[in-house]
Parts: structure tokens; sequence; C-alpha cells
């Protein structure tokens, strides 16, 4: 969605853990993405409340894999689902507390000749490692600053998505961070 579709009647963009009404035409559910709705471009988003830090341990998803493990990408850690696979799922978020993550910033092709940087979150959950891009514009940006390193996390909430199809595989990805501050 555009920006220009996101945003709230006096022009501001929402923020991590607002309440707001969303105006829906219809639910769009397509193959694991079963949470996708088809959006009223003609109408503001309405900021209803906030959402406290304190209470998102209600909404959390507690134990169990992030869907299917054991296939990992080149640089990646049980980072994919087959597609076929994929299209048996019946999610594609998840909402999981870490004590301590980390965020590494480095160009993951620069052995072969692309500099381009990027930004991983690495982390065990319920006892199965990942290493996932991050997909949070905000995030990606205060980290695409600093210096290729890892950096360490503590106390985060990750929102854990299941992206489009790429070459028979559908990437896991943490879509958003959440943080105290």
């Amino acid at each position: 969605m555009s920006e220009e579709e996101r945003r709230y009647q006096d022009g501001s963009d929402p923020k991590i853990l607002d309440i707001i009404d969303v105006p829906l035409i219809a639910a769009r559910p397509k193959g694991y993405q079963q949470e996708n709705w088809l959006l009223d471009p003609q109408s503001y988003w309405v900021k209803r409340d906030g959402y406290r830090w304190e209470d998102l341990g209600a909404l959390q998803d507690h134990a169990g894999s992030l869907w299917l493990n054991g296939f990992s990408s080149y640089n990646g850690i049980n980072d994919r689902v087959p597609l076929t696979q994929a299209m048996t799922l019946t999610s594609s978020l998840k909402l999981i507390h870490l004590d301590n993550p980390n965020i590494r910033v480095f160009a993951p092709g620069k052995a072969f000749g692309n500099a381009k940087r990027r930004v991983q979150a690495s982390f065990s959950f319920d006892g199965t490692d990942y290493a996932l891009w991050v997909t949070d514009p905000i995030v990606e940006r205060q980290y695409l600053a600093k210096p290729d390193d890892e950096y360490p996390l503590r106390d985060v909430y990750l929102t854990i998505s299941i992206g489009e199809p790429y070459q028979d595989y559908c990437y896991k990805l943490v879509a958003t961070v959440i943080t105290r501050t």
C-alpha cells in the first residue's frame, strides 16, 4: 500500500502500537496469507488508542517453531519454506518475544561483487536458531547508518511474517522490531 493510503487525516503516519480503525472492503485471504484484507483506499485511517508495551505479552506466540524449519538459504538459518509446503500453512504472521537477539549489518553478496548491505536478525526461539532478513524500514535505516557489525538487542518483540514467493520458496522475514522506547 502507498503512504497516502495508510495515513491519518492530519497527514501523520501510523506508529508501532497504535490502535487504528482501518476501513476494509473485504477479506482477501491468499494461500498461507490468510490475514490479508482489501483496504478502502478512499478513506483515512483513524487512531483510536495506543497499545502498551506491558500488554504485548497477551498477544505473543509463546512456543513452537516459526512454521516449518530445516530450509535455509545461503545467508540465512531456517529462513525459508518451500512454496509447495507454504501453501499448506494457515497463517503468515507471528509475534514473538526475545531476550537477546542480534542485529547484523553486512554485505551478503560482497564475495560475488555485490556490495549492497543488508540487515539481518539472528536469534533462538523455542530451541531453534534463525537468521532472518529485517524488512522493518525504520530499523533498516537505523542500522544501515552504522558500520558493518553485530549489535545486540535486549527485551524485544519481533513480528515475523512469511513473504511473497521467490524462486519456489517463501521467506520468513522480520517485519517489525518492537522495543520499549
